[in-house]
Order: C-alpha cells, then sequence, then structure tokens
C-alpha cells in the first residue's frame, strides 16, 4: 500500500481524482485518499477508447473488498487509452495511484476546465475539513 501523498505537479478534483495535464492530453486516476478509503481494489470497469468523459460525471468503475464507487472525471474530454495492465493487477491503484495506477488518458476537449481544479495544497485543506 502507497504512503499518503498528493503530487505538487497534479491537478485535483474534490471528488478524489488526480489530473496530470500535459498540453491537450491528461492522465487521470484516483488520489490516495480515495485508494485508501475503497480498500483493496479487486476490479477496474474501463470505459472504451473513444468514449466522451464530461467534467464532474462518472467514467468508470473502481470495486474494492468494500464497495464499487464510480470514478468521477475531473475534466472533459476523449478517451485516447485505458490501463489495461489493470485488468490483472488491478491492486497497483492501491500501491501505486499516481504512476502505474493510472485509469485513463483523455484528450482534452475544455483545457481551460483544469483553472477550476485543486492544487495540491488546497485538496489537502479540503481533506482536513
Amino acid at each position: 500500500m502507497a504512503e499518503a501523498n498528493y503530487p505538487d505537479e497534479l491537478l485535483y478534483h474534490a471528488e478524489h481524482d488526480w489530473a496530470r495535464v500535459e498540453g491537450e492530453q491528461a492522465t487521470f486516476g484516483i488520489t490516495w485518499y480515495a485508494q485508501d478509503s475503497l480498500g483493496e481494489v479487486v476490479f477496474y470497469d474501463p470505459p472504451q477508447v473513444g468514449a466522451a468523459v464530461a467534467k464532474d460525471a462518472p467514467y468508470a468503475e473502481v470495486e474494492s473488498v468494500k464497495a464499487v464507487s464510480d470514478v468521477i472525471a475531473p475534466l472533459s474530454g476523449e478517451i485516447v487509452a485505458v490501463n489495461e495492465a489493470l485488468a490483472d493487477i488491478p491492486e497497483q491503484v492501491n500501491e501505486d495511484p499516481y504512476g502505474e495506477g493510472w485509469l485513463v488518458k483523455v484528450k482534452l476537449s475544455e483545457p481551460a476546465e483544469a483553472d477550476g481544479l485543486l492544487s495540491a495544497a488546497d485538496y489537502r485543506k479540503l481533506l482536513d475539513e
């Protein structure tokens, strides 16, 4: 299990999702807090490549030993890649939520939406409330 951390280079959504924005593309995943709350992840139901995702709307499901949870899109766009490795090793979401546990890569349709996401410091404040 990964140690609690919230990398400064990422942007965060209040629903405990992160985005690594690189130009007009972004990688999405769930935060350390989300994976810790879920417990051991046992299944990831990804969206299809080519599917549209909308900011603040569910785009995938993560199943843990505790519950099935929707994953909320931090930004809008089109899925260009899904982390196929998670089909065989879903525990990567717990072990490396910001690295090997990424969920999807998205071509952003509204890059300016990133301005509405939280910095790591602001996300930590949200968790402390």
